[in-house]
């Protein structure tokens, strides 16, 4: 082979490599092209669910505001199909502002009386060049965003601190009956060796407003408004050592730990019911009208029984099953108040399509948990997501079903002029 043709195949080779070389940059170029839209049209479908998402926020309370009022027309009342008119008609401005023009706004929990989720699926086409050639590819991005129990505000128990009288122990101010049921735990506590300490006991919203300015961290304080210290039931109980003790005996003695992982704060449960955290029968709070008449003596019987309000077990039956008695979830639930068969077999619930019975277990249960959780959020989140997720976290856990259950029941609860209020304990989130 002479130097020529060797040169002549390194010409070839060399242009072969570079025409190689140019078609990759024209693929990459398109490919990040593609990438590019794929951006933007993610970015235009979150600005846009969380654009819907705020529409509802502002609305939500007018859903359960009275239709009439006096026999005319309640001129705040808003009809779901106005509330979701008005989120998907936000959302597609939002995305079109974004320079999107192919939007669908759809809602995963529409059929339900209150929905609290948008889903934004926006799926213009990237159009890219590949040698010369200009072609159309499909982009799809899906948001979904949701109203759900504020951060700073997690749906805050009120109404407010405790007024009562305050009993002192160690210095440290509580109920009195909360008081008498200490001594006696301190006292068998001290048969056994066990010496113990209170660390703290009721505070008041303004003392726990100072401790949050100054350890401003809701891991470690509560916000002020929503620490349970202000109830007058709890106690931040010591040494570390009695930790096992506690663990051991204060059930015996009505003391309910509230959070898995505080093991030194426990709370007194016997007396506290639901009126002492929110939403107790307390003169004010009667059947609800959306109760139908053949419910009303079962679920009368069942706060009276166990001490919750009827407000409470009636708006729950409503997001449970419509008032349904034969109703059965995709997950296995059954009945007016949706058991799982275990769930009603541990309390002595043998037909959970038997509503009366049904109804009283329901009642049982929710007086076990505003017992263990001492807030009528927490409470609800256990019966729905079970109390293992809520005393993980101490919160109303991460879960858009849990969450939407939690903003449905508290809306009908605090549906009687108090929208504001409700809208302030509601915070926007993307979820998807």
């Amino acid at each position: 082979m002479t130097l020529r043709d060797e040169r002549g195949q390194a010409l070839l080779l060399l242009v072969a490599a570079m025409c190689a070389a140019l078609v990759a940059a024209l693929v990459l170029g398109g490919i990040a092209r593609g990438l590019g839209a794929k951006g933007r049209n993610q970015q235009a479908a979150d600005l846009a669910a969380l654009g819907g998402a705020r529409a509802m926020r502002v609305r939500y309370g007018r859903l359960f505001v009275p239709a009439v009022v006096n026999g005319v027309r309640n001129p705040q009342h808003l009809e779901r199909a106005a509330y979701l008119a008005a989120a998907r008609a936000r959302a597609t401005a939002t995305a079109r502002l974004n320079g999107v023009r192919r939007v669908e706004v759809g809602f995963p929990d529409g059929s339900t009386f209150a929905p609290t989720r948008i889903r934004v699926t926006v799926r213009d086409p990237a159009v890219v060049e590949v040698g010369g050639q200009r072609r159309s590819a499909p982009v799809v991005a899906i948001a979904e965003a949701q109203l759900a129990p504020g951060a700073a505000d997690p749906f805050a128990t009120r109404p407010g601190e405790y007024q009562g009288p305050l009993a002192l122990r160690q210095g440290k101010p509580m109920r009195p009956d909360v008081a008498v049921a200490f001594d006696r735990m301190a006292a068998a506590a001290l048969r056994d060796g066990v010496a113990l300490i209170v660390v703290s006991g009721f505070r008041s919203n303004a003392e726990q407003a100072r401790l949050f300015a100054a350890h401003p961290d809701p891991r470690w304080v509560a916000p002020p408004g929503t620490s349970l210290h202000r109830l007058g039931t709890e106690l931040d109980l010591g040494p570390s050592s009695a930790y096992g003790w506690l663990a051991a005996h204060a059930p015996s003695f009505h003391f309910v730990r509230r959070m898995d992982y505080e093991p030194w704060h426990w709370g007194y449960a016997l007396n506290a019911g639901s009126t002492s955290v929110g939403f107790g029968d307390d003169g004010r709070a009667g059947l609800p009208s959306f109760v139908p008449a053949r419910y009303a003596a079962p679920i009368a019987a069942a706060a009276q029984r166990w001490n919750v309000s009827a407000a409470l077990l009636a708006a729950q039956l409503y997001a449970e099953s419509g008032f349904n008695p034969a109703a059965v979830s995709p997950a296995g639930a059954q009945g007016i108040a949706q058991f799982i068969p275990g769930t009603a077999r541990s309390l002595g619930l043998d037909d959970p399509f038997d509503a009366p019975r049904a109804i009283d277990a329901q009642g049982h249960l929710m007086r076990d948990l505003l017992r263990r959780f001492g807030s009528v959020p927490l409470a609800l989140a256990a019966y729905n997501a079970g109390p293992g997720a809520v005393g993980a976290c101490g919160c109303v856990p991460a879960f858009p079903e849990t969450q939407a259950y939690v903003a449905r029941i508290l809306g009908l609860l605090r549906g009687a002029g108090d929208s504001d209020g409700l809208a302030t304990g509601l915070d926007v989130r993307l979820v998807r």
